[in-house]
């Protein structure tokens, strides 16, 4: 059996994560979480399970379209503000378009990769040690659910269970002492093409008024569309936050807006420099 002097919880993640969380066998003996901004009519039923993998794919493609339609809006925009011929406002959009989805596509899949590849290392880190030391290993999650509010006979009983099964002790060590549940990381291929896509679709929309009319015309027709559609992607973000969606469309809307009319102020001043 361990003993107490050999508990180690220095370095764990996990120990100050887990301190505010005050947890008796059965019941909670203290609050568990500080209070937030959100009211409580906007939380779902307390039986409703937490949002996990599939969201890791969701939110991905959610700002993936907003990035597309952002970046391509104050692209187009400033490349409007120049006033060349409609064909180089085409030029440019379909350019950042593919661009942006590309680099959108490549740094989602190598994001998500490394994810994979750190859980992957940390496991296997986590077995050797296990193999080697695998008294440590108990010490230190005895530690972590002392610093969870139980008591150490009670800690040591859970501990216990837990290293009956290797397998079990290991995914117990890979969570609580390191941090990363194996859940909450998607697929690379879904997390790029997702983007691709999202990307792609958001920046479409300031486009499409130049492909099929020039001038003042197209010139509105692709601001007010992307402007609707921001605010429609920010009530999209609004289901991931859980905020309000009026406030939050209405914000995308003016972040997007104001980056269009940076850039189209930029973009005026270089053509009548004749740049």
């Amino acid at each position: 059996m361990p003993t107490p002097s050999r508990i180690s919880t220095s370095g764990c993640r996990a120990c100050s994560v887990a301190a505010p969380i005050a947890v008796r066998v059965g019941r909670l003996t203290g609050p568990v979480a500080p209070r937030t901004a959100i009211r409580e009519h906007a939380l779902p039923d307390a039986t409703e399970p937490h949002e996990t993998a599939a969201n890791a794919v969701l939110r991905p493609i959610v700002f993936g379209g907003n990035d597309g339609l952002v970046s391509n809006l104050a692209l187009v925009m400033g490349v409007a503000g120049a006033n060349p011929a409609p064909s180089i406002i085409v030029l440019a959009g379909v350019a950042g378009l593919l661009a942006g989805a590309f680099s959108m596509a490549v740094g989602e899949y190598i994001s998500v990769q490394s994810q994979r590849e750190l859980l992957e290392y940390q496991i296997s880190f986590e077995r050797q040690q296990l193999e080697v030391d695998p008294d440590q290993e108990h010490d230190i999650l005895v530690g972590i659910y002392v610093a969870r509010g139980f008591n150490r006979d009670e800690a040591v009983q859970i501990a216990d269970r837990m290293f009956a099964d290797p397998a079990r002790a290991l995914d117990a060590l890979v969570r609580e002492e390191i941090g990363l549940d194996p859940r909450v990381i998607g697929s690379p291929w879904s997390a790029a093409i997702g983007s691709f896509l999202a990307f792609t679709l958001g920046a479409i929309i300031p486009v499409v008024p130049y492909l099929v009319g020039s001038g003042g015309v197209a010139f509105w027709a692709s601001l007010l569309a992307s402007l609707v559609g921001l605010f429609l992607l920010g009530m999209g973000v609004s289901q991931f936050t859980h905020r309000s969606p009026l406030r939050t469309g209405v914000r995308q809307l003016l972040l997007g807006l104001a980056a269009a009319v940076v850039t189209f102020g930029v973009g005026t001043l270089l053509g009548a420099s004749g740049i």
